[in-house]
Protein backbone atom coordinates (compact mmCIF):
# COMPACT_ATOMS: atom_id res chain seq x y z
CA UNK A 1 0.00 0.00 0.00
CA UNK A 2 1.49 3.53 -0.82
CA UNK A 3 1.67 5.42 1.86
CA UNK A 4 -0.79 8.22 1.19
CA UNK A 5 -3.55 5.47 0.49
CA UNK A 6 -6.76 6.79 1.86
CA UNK A 7 -6.50 10.63 1.22
CA UNK A 8 -8.39 12.97 -0.46
CA UNK A 9 -6.81 15.66 -2.49
CA UNK A 10 -8.46 18.69 -4.19
CA UNK A 11 -6.16 20.30 -6.37
CA UNK A 12 -7.48 24.23 -7.55
CA UNK A 13 -4.07 24.95 -9.21
CA UNK A 14 -2.57 25.55 -12.89
CA UNK A 15 0.43 25.94 -13.93
CA UNK A 16 3.66 24.00 -12.16
CA UNK A 17 3.97 24.43 -8.53
CA UNK A 18 0.37 23.80 -7.25
CA UNK A 19 0.46 20.80 -9.90
CA UNK A 20 3.60 19.80 -8.46
CA UNK A 21 2.79 19.65 -4.94
CA UNK A 22 -0.65 17.92 -6.03
CA UNK A 23 1.21 15.39 -8.29
CA UNK A 24 3.94 14.35 -5.47
CA UNK A 25 0.92 13.49 -3.00
CA UNK A 26 -0.76 11.32 -5.93
CA UNK A 27 2.30 9.12 -6.89
CA UNK A 28 2.45 8.77 -2.77
CA UNK A 29 -0.95 7.48 -2.91
CA UNK A 30 -3.29 9.82 -2.40
CA UNK A 31 -6.62 10.23 -4.74
CA UNK A 32 -6.28 13.83 -6.29
CA UNK A 33 -9.12 15.54 -7.88
CA UNK A 34 -7.79 18.51 -10.46
CA UNK A 35 -10.31 21.11 -10.72
CA UNK A 36 -9.68 23.39 -13.86
CA UNK A 37 -11.54 25.79 -15.30
CA UNK A 38 -12.93 25.59 -18.81
CA UNK A 39 -10.57 25.60 -21.29
CA UNK A 40 -8.25 23.73 -18.75
CA UNK A 41 -4.73 24.65 -17.25
CA UNK A 42 -2.77 26.94 -19.24
CA UNK A 43 0.04 24.24 -18.39
CA UNK A 44 -2.11 22.03 -21.49
CA UNK A 45 -0.48 24.56 -24.01
CA UNK A 46 2.76 24.94 -23.09
CA UNK A 47 4.28 23.38 -25.75
CA UNK A 48 5.09 21.98 -28.55
CA UNK A 49 5.99 18.97 -27.44
CA UNK A 50 2.12 18.09 -27.22
CA UNK A 51 1.35 14.11 -26.42
CA UNK A 52 -2.70 13.55 -26.58
CA UNK A 53 -3.23 17.14 -27.07
CA UNK A 54 -1.29 18.44 -23.97
CA UNK A 55 2.17 19.93 -23.70
CA UNK A 56 4.53 17.39 -22.00
CA UNK A 57 4.78 19.78 -19.37
CA UNK A 58 1.14 19.08 -18.03
CA UNK A 59 1.53 15.55 -18.98
CA UNK A 60 4.56 15.55 -16.19
CA UNK A 61 2.95 16.94 -13.16
CA UNK A 62 -0.45 15.99 -13.77
CA UNK A 63 -0.03 12.02 -13.33
CA UNK A 64 -2.09 10.06 -11.44
CA UNK A 65 -4.80 12.43 -10.96
CA UNK A 66 -8.53 12.58 -12.18
CA UNK A 67 -9.87 16.24 -13.24
CA UNK A 68 -13.31 17.56 -13.33
CA UNK A 69 -14.10 21.04 -14.95
CA UNK A 70 -15.71 23.91 -13.08
CA UNK A 71 -16.85 27.34 -13.71
CA UNK A 72 -16.64 28.93 -10.45
CA UNK A 73 -18.90 31.75 -11.91
CA UNK A 74 -21.83 29.20 -11.58
CA UNK A 75 -23.39 28.57 -8.44
CA UNK A 76 -23.83 25.47 -8.88
CA UNK A 77 -19.82 24.57 -10.08
CA UNK A 78 -19.92 26.48 -6.92
CA UNK A 79 -21.78 23.87 -4.52
CA UNK A 80 -19.99 20.89 -6.35
CA UNK A 81 -16.63 22.27 -5.30
CA UNK A 82 -17.59 22.29 -1.75
CA UNK A 83 -19.14 19.04 -1.92
CA UNK A 84 -15.73 17.70 -2.65
CA UNK A 85 -13.84 20.11 -0.39
CA UNK A 86 -16.48 18.43 2.43
CA UNK A 87 -15.20 15.20 1.71
CA UNK A 88 -11.31 15.92 1.24
CA UNK A 89 -8.24 16.12 3.22
CA UNK A 90 -6.14 18.21 1.97
CA UNK A 91 -6.78 21.72 -0.45
CA UNK A 92 -3.68 22.51 -2.45
CA UNK A 93 -4.24 25.67 -4.47
CA UNK A 94 -2.00 28.55 -6.40
CA UNK A 95 -4.37 30.72 -8.36
CA UNK A 96 -4.02 34.24 -8.49
CA UNK A 97 -3.99 35.99 -4.95
CA UNK A 98 -7.26 36.80 -3.67
CA UNK A 99 -9.12 35.05 -6.70
CA UNK A 100 -10.14 32.42 -4.23
CA UNK A 101 -12.03 34.49 -1.33
CA UNK A 102 -14.56 36.55 -2.90
CA UNK A 103 -16.01 32.76 -3.93
CA UNK A 104 -16.04 31.80 -0.42
CA UNK A 105 -13.14 29.11 -1.21
CA UNK A 106 -10.36 30.98 0.93
CA UNK A 107 -8.45 29.38 3.74
CA UNK A 108 -10.41 31.03 6.61
CA UNK A 109 -13.35 30.66 5.40
CA UNK A 110 -13.22 26.61 4.28
CA UNK A 111 -11.17 26.00 7.65
CA UNK A 112 -14.40 27.12 9.58
CA UNK A 113 -16.40 24.93 7.64
CA UNK A 114 -14.27 22.13 7.84
CA UNK A 115 -11.66 22.21 10.37
CA UNK A 116 -10.10 18.72 9.30
CA UNK A 117 -9.18 20.28 6.30
CA UNK A 118 -5.28 21.08 5.61
CA UNK A 119 -5.23 23.94 3.08
CA UNK A 120 -2.11 24.79 1.43
CA UNK A 121 -0.82 28.02 -0.65
CA UNK A 122 1.32 28.64 -2.98
CA UNK A 123 2.18 32.08 -3.79
CA UNK A 124 4.52 34.25 -6.12
CA UNK A 125 6.17 36.62 -2.76
CA UNK A 126 4.34 35.50 0.12
CA UNK A 127 1.47 35.39 2.17
CA UNK A 128 2.07 38.41 3.68
CA UNK A 129 3.80 41.46 3.51
CA UNK A 130 3.41 44.37 0.61
CA UNK A 131 3.83 42.13 -2.74
CA UNK A 132 1.50 39.56 -0.92
CA UNK A 133 -1.15 40.13 -3.85
CA UNK A 134 1.23 40.95 -6.72
CA UNK A 135 1.77 37.98 -9.09
CA UNK A 136 4.80 36.17 -10.12
CA UNK A 137 6.12 33.24 -12.41
CA UNK A 138 9.94 31.75 -11.54
CA UNK A 139 12.31 34.10 -13.98
CA UNK A 140 10.56 37.54 -12.11
CA UNK A 141 10.94 35.47 -8.44
CA UNK A 142 14.57 34.28 -9.64
CA UNK A 143 15.73 38.24 -10.51
CA UNK A 144 14.10 39.45 -7.38
CA UNK A 145 15.15 36.82 -4.89
CA UNK A 146 19.55 37.13 -6.06
CA UNK A 147 19.35 34.09 -8.00
CA UNK A 148 19.93 35.36 -10.59
CA UNK A 149 23.33 37.26 -9.37
CA UNK A 150 24.85 34.03 -8.15
CA UNK A 151 24.67 32.07 -11.69
CA UNK A 152 26.69 32.62 -14.89
CA UNK A 153 30.03 33.13 -15.06
CA UNK A 154 32.27 35.91 -13.07
CA UNK A 155 32.96 37.64 -16.67
CA UNK A 156 29.26 37.46 -18.12
CA UNK A 157 26.23 38.65 -17.10
CA UNK A 158 23.51 36.99 -14.71
CA UNK A 159 21.84 34.20 -15.87
CA UNK A 160 18.36 32.15 -14.87
CA UNK A 161 19.14 28.68 -13.31
CA UNK A 162 17.78 26.68 -16.31
CA UNK A 163 15.23 24.85 -14.82
CA UNK A 164 12.36 25.34 -12.57
CA UNK A 165 13.75 25.39 -9.47
CA UNK A 166 11.47 27.39 -7.67
CA UNK A 167 8.17 26.32 -8.98
CA UNK A 168 8.74 22.51 -8.39
CA UNK A 169 10.73 23.48 -5.24
CA UNK A 170 7.60 24.96 -3.76
CA UNK A 171 5.39 21.88 -4.74
CA UNK A 172 7.87 19.83 -2.91
CA UNK A 173 7.94 21.85 0.38
CA UNK A 174 3.99 22.08 -0.13
CA UNK A 175 3.70 18.28 -0.18
CA UNK A 176 6.56 17.97 3.01
CA UNK A 177 4.33 20.32 4.58
CA UNK A 178 1.15 18.80 4.22
CA UNK A 179 2.35 15.56 5.24
CA UNK A 180 3.42 16.73 8.28
CA UNK A 181 0.32 18.30 9.20
CA UNK A 182 -1.53 15.47 8.35
CA UNK A 183 0.86 13.60 10.71
CA UNK A 184 0.07 15.68 13.49
CA UNK A 185 -4.09 15.94 12.52
CA UNK A 186 -3.44 12.11 13.90
CA UNK A 187 -2.97 13.50 16.80
CA UNK A 188 -4.93 16.35 17.33
CA UNK A 189 -7.83 15.94 15.29
CA UNK A 190 -7.30 19.28 13.35
CA UNK A 191 -5.71 20.51 10.29
CA UNK A 192 -4.23 23.89 9.14
CA UNK A 193 -3.23 26.40 6.74
CA UNK A 194 -0.22 25.53 5.07
CA UNK A 195 1.44 28.68 3.31
CA UNK A 196 4.91 28.63 0.67
CA UNK A 197 6.24 30.67 -2.00
CA UNK A 198 8.43 30.95 -4.89
CA UNK A 199 10.63 34.04 -2.88
CA UNK A 200 10.51 31.74 0.37
CA UNK A 201 11.94 28.86 -1.86
CA UNK A 202 14.71 30.83 -3.40
CA UNK A 203 15.43 32.51 -0.11
CA UNK A 204 15.82 28.68 1.00
CA UNK A 205 18.06 28.07 -1.48
CA UNK A 206 20.15 30.88 -1.36
CA UNK A 207 20.94 30.09 2.74
CA UNK A 208 24.68 29.00 2.31
CA UNK A 209 25.34 32.33 0.28
CA UNK A 210 23.29 34.83 2.25
CA UNK A 211 25.43 33.21 5.25
CA UNK A 212 29.06 33.60 3.89
CA UNK A 213 27.72 37.60 3.05
CA UNK A 214 25.81 37.80 6.53
CA UNK A 215 29.35 36.76 7.96
CA UNK A 216 31.99 38.57 5.92
CA UNK A 217 29.60 41.80 3.96
CA UNK A 218 30.97 40.59 0.89
CA UNK A 219 28.34 39.47 -2.04
CA UNK A 220 29.80 35.95 -3.22
CA UNK A 221 30.96 36.38 -6.67
CA UNK A 222 29.36 34.25 -9.55
CA UNK A 223 31.20 31.51 -10.83
CA UNK A 224 30.38 29.34 -13.95
CA UNK A 225 30.88 26.01 -12.51
CA UNK A 226 32.94 26.07 -9.17
CA UNK A 227 32.61 27.06 -5.66
CA UNK A 228 34.00 30.33 -3.86
CA UNK A 229 34.76 28.08 -0.87
CA UNK A 230 36.45 24.99 -2.62
CA UNK A 231 39.08 24.90 -4.84
CA UNK A 232 39.65 22.11 -7.08
CA UNK A 233 35.43 21.91 -6.91
CA UNK A 234 34.72 23.12 -11.02
CA UNK A 235 34.70 22.10 -14.52
CA UNK A 236 38.43 21.78 -16.34
CA UNK A 237 39.07 21.99 -19.60
CA UNK A 238 40.62 18.16 -21.31
CA UNK A 239 41.55 18.65 -24.84
CA UNK A 240 37.85 17.38 -26.52
CA UNK A 241 35.71 18.65 -23.83
CA UNK A 242 35.41 19.23 -19.57
CA UNK A 243 35.20 17.35 -16.57
CA UNK A 244 33.59 18.43 -13.47
CA UNK A 245 36.41 17.72 -11.32
CA UNK A 246 36.02 17.88 -7.12
CA UNK A 247 39.05 17.32 -5.29
CA UNK A 248 37.11 18.74 -2.49
CA UNK A 249 40.23 18.63 0.69
CA UNK A 250 44.12 18.36 0.65
CA UNK A 251 44.19 14.50 0.17
CA UNK A 252 41.43 14.95 -2.57
CA UNK A 253 44.07 17.33 -4.36
CA UNK A 254 47.56 15.07 -3.62
CA UNK A 255 45.61 12.34 -5.99
CA UNK A 256 45.04 15.19 -8.45
CA UNK A 257 48.26 15.74 -9.16
CA UNK A 258 49.76 13.45 -8.52
CA UNK A 259 47.51 11.95 -11.30
CA UNK A 260 48.62 14.73 -13.57
CA UNK A 261 52.54 13.94 -12.57
CA UNK A 262 52.80 17.05 -10.90
CA UNK A 263 52.88 15.26 -7.22
CA UNK A 264 55.05 18.58 -5.79
CA UNK A 265 51.98 20.58 -6.03
CA UNK A 266 50.62 19.29 -3.09
CA UNK A 267 53.33 20.57 -1.30
CA UNK A 268 53.39 23.90 -2.33
CA UNK A 269 52.65 26.59 0.12
CA UNK A 270 50.23 28.34 -2.14
CA UNK A 271 48.25 24.99 -2.57
CA UNK A 272 49.13 22.75 0.05
CA UNK A 273 45.73 23.55 1.73
CA UNK A 274 41.94 24.80 0.79
CA UNK A 275 42.55 28.08 2.42
CA UNK A 276 45.66 28.84 0.70
CA UNK A 277 44.09 27.41 -2.77
CA UNK A 278 41.07 29.22 -2.74
CA UNK A 279 43.54 32.84 -2.26
CA UNK A 280 45.77 31.73 -5.14
CA UNK A 281 42.78 29.97 -7.50
CA UNK A 282 43.68 31.43 -10.86
CA UNK A 283 46.92 29.86 -10.36
CA UNK A 284 46.51 26.98 -9.48
CA UNK A 285 43.71 26.54 -11.90
CA UNK A 286 45.58 27.68 -14.30
CA UNK A 287 48.02 25.14 -13.58
CA UNK A 288 46.13 22.09 -13.86
CA UNK A 289 44.00 23.22 -17.07
CA UNK A 290 47.39 23.42 -18.80
CA UNK A 291 47.93 19.88 -17.96
CA UNK A 292 44.23 18.51 -18.73
CA UNK A 293 43.64 20.26 -22.02
CA UNK A 294 46.54 18.36 -23.24
CA UNK A 295 44.89 15.14 -23.03
CA UNK A 296 41.07 14.16 -24.01
CA UNK A 297 38.61 13.48 -21.64
CA UNK A 298 38.78 9.33 -21.91
CA UNK A 299 41.97 9.78 -21.45
CA UNK A 300 42.14 11.23 -18.03
CA UNK A 301 38.97 9.50 -17.12
CA UNK A 302 40.13 6.03 -15.80
CA UNK A 303 42.59 7.58 -14.55
CA UNK A 304 40.80 9.34 -12.27
CA UNK A 305 38.65 6.79 -11.66
CA UNK A 306 41.38 4.38 -10.44
CA UNK A 307 43.12 7.21 -8.40
CA UNK A 308 39.91 8.19 -6.52
CA UNK A 309 39.77 11.36 -7.97
CA UNK A 310 35.77 12.29 -7.60
CA UNK A 311 34.91 13.72 -11.11
CA UNK A 312 32.00 13.73 -13.69
CA UNK A 313 31.29 14.32 -17.22
CA UNK A 314 29.02 17.18 -18.51
CA UNK A 315 25.94 15.22 -19.91
CA UNK A 316 22.71 16.35 -21.89
CA UNK A 317 19.61 14.98 -21.45
CA UNK A 318 20.12 12.58 -24.46
CA UNK A 319 22.49 11.15 -22.40
CA UNK A 320 20.94 10.60 -19.32
CA UNK A 321 18.84 7.46 -21.20
CA UNK A 322 21.85 5.69 -22.06
CA UNK A 323 23.38 6.04 -18.82
CA UNK A 324 23.42 2.65 -16.44
CA UNK A 325 23.57 4.37 -13.05
CA UNK A 326 20.46 6.29 -14.47
CA UNK A 327 18.85 3.16 -15.02
CA UNK A 328 19.63 1.02 -12.13
CA UNK A 329 18.03 4.09 -10.43
CA UNK A 330 14.63 3.07 -12.14
CA UNK A 331 13.77 6.83 -12.29
CA UNK A 332 13.21 7.28 -16.06
CA UNK A 333 9.64 5.14 -15.75
CA UNK A 334 6.91 5.11 -19.13
CA UNK A 335 3.96 7.25 -18.86
CA UNK A 336 1.15 4.27 -19.25
CA UNK A 337 -1.05 4.76 -22.59
CA UNK A 338 1.30 7.66 -23.75
CA UNK A 339 4.52 5.47 -24.84
CA UNK A 340 6.88 8.63 -23.34
CA UNK A 341 9.35 8.38 -20.49
CA UNK A 342 9.31 10.69 -17.95
CA UNK A 343 11.32 10.76 -14.27
CA UNK A 344 9.49 9.45 -11.10
CA UNK A 345 9.56 11.05 -7.28
CA UNK A 346 13.65 10.81 -6.37
CA UNK A 347 12.13 8.65 -2.85
CA UNK A 348 11.78 5.19 -2.48
CA UNK A 349 10.26 2.86 0.33
CA UNK A 350 11.54 -0.18 0.81
CA UNK A 351 13.23 -0.22 -2.17
CA UNK A 352 10.51 0.20 -4.45
CA UNK A 353 9.90 3.46 -5.90
CA UNK A 354 6.11 4.71 -6.37
CA UNK A 355 5.14 4.05 -10.56
CA UNK A 356 3.42 6.76 -13.11
CA UNK A 357 0.13 4.71 -12.42
CA UNK A 358 -2.18 6.72 -14.83
CA UNK A 359 -1.16 9.61 -17.33
CA UNK A 360 -2.19 13.24 -16.78
CA UNK A 361 -6.30 13.23 -17.50
CA UNK A 362 -8.04 14.56 -20.70
CA UNK A 363 -9.71 17.84 -20.09
CA UNK A 364 -13.46 16.82 -19.00
CA UNK A 365 -15.88 18.56 -21.19
CA UNK A 366 -18.67 19.82 -19.06
CA UNK A 367 -22.46 18.72 -20.39
CA UNK A 368 -24.49 21.66 -20.91
CA UNK A 369 -27.03 22.61 -18.74
CA UNK A 370 -30.53 22.95 -19.80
Amino acid sequence: MLPLAGIKVVEIAQNLSGPYAAEILATLGAEVTKIERPGGDDARGWGPPFTDGAASTFQTVNRNKTSVTLDLKSPADCDRLHALIAEADVLVQNLRPGSLDALGFDAATLRAKHPRLVYCSLWAFGAVGPMRLDPGYEPMVQAFSGLFGLNGAADGPPSRVGVQVLDLGSGVWTALGCIAALFRRQTTGEGCVIDTSLLETALGWMSVPFASFATSGVVPMRHRTGNPKLVVFEALPTSDGELVVAAANDRLFAKLVNVLGHPEWAADPRYASNAGRVEHKDEVIGDISAVMATMPTAHWAPLFNAAGVPFAPINDLSDLLQDPQVAALGMLQDIPGLGIKTIGLPISFDGVRPAMRTPAPPLEIPHVRS
